[in-house]
């Protein structure tokens, strides 16, 4: 087998999907068409994972009732999560932020993990488990980068509770609750995040970000 040589202007490319690759709020409600869910959500075979272990499980929200109980749900937690705020001003800032899209988005999808994989037989994990949750977001990295690269756009709620949500779901006692996923077209595509155009906060210098030992 031969490794694909990948020119510049395909590097070009990518680094100009990290940097369009954005969270998103808002969407369009716009259905996406059956095969494209199926290939974004197939994309996540690619994703590197604790000992080849796959734990990512995904649960597609296919109920009205379902969805307007999590909308109220977030709803819910984000004013407990305002009144928390001892600053009045960042108080009244969080209250303009639009901080999901669980009633626009056409596709949602929560993400878990399997706290015990059969695959991968332990390998990786047994002084690391939290590597399995690890695994899992990098899949919805992966998800979310090929989304973005079709048009499409992911939006990570996490103001949440967790063991809520999973009852909700009526996910197995062994998955642990990772993430809940907005999927559609995004109304207002930018490469600067919405809370940074929102003076909620600014890109930090990775000069600070990186150290050496």
């Amino acid at each position: 087998m031969t490794a694909p040589l990948f020119d510049a202007g395909f590097i070009g490319q990518l680094d100009e999907l990290f940097r369009w690759r954005r969270d998103v709020r808002h969407f369009a409600s716009d259905p996406i068409p059956e095969a494209v869910v199926e290939t974004l959500l197939s994309s996540v075979r690619w994703a590197p994972s604790v000992g080849n272990a796959q734990p990512w499980r995904f649960v597609r929200l296919r109920s009205s009732a379902l969805r307007r109980r999590l909308a109220e749900h977030v709803d819910a937690e984000s004013r407990a999560a305002a009144a928390r705020l001892t600053d009045a001003a960042r108080r009244d800032r969080y209250a303009t932020l639009k901080l999901h899209g669980l009633r626009k988005a056409p596709e949602i999808i929560a993400a878990f993990h399997d706290d015990d994989p059969v695959a991968g037989h332990g390998l990786g994990r047994a002084t690391m488990p939290q590597t399995l949750r690890d695994s899992t977001v990098i899949a919805i990295h992966t998800l979310c980068l090929a989304a973005h690269g079709r048009g499409y756009g992911l939006g990570w709620v996490s103001i949440l509770d967790p063991d809520a949500v999973a009852a909700m779901l009526d996910a197995p006692p062994h998955w642990s609750f990772v993430a809940l996923l907005c999927l559609g077209r995004p109304l207002a595509p930018s490469a600067v995040p919405e809370l940074e155009r929102r003076e909620w906060q600014a890109r930090e210098p990775l000069a600070d970000r990186v150290v050496e030992r």
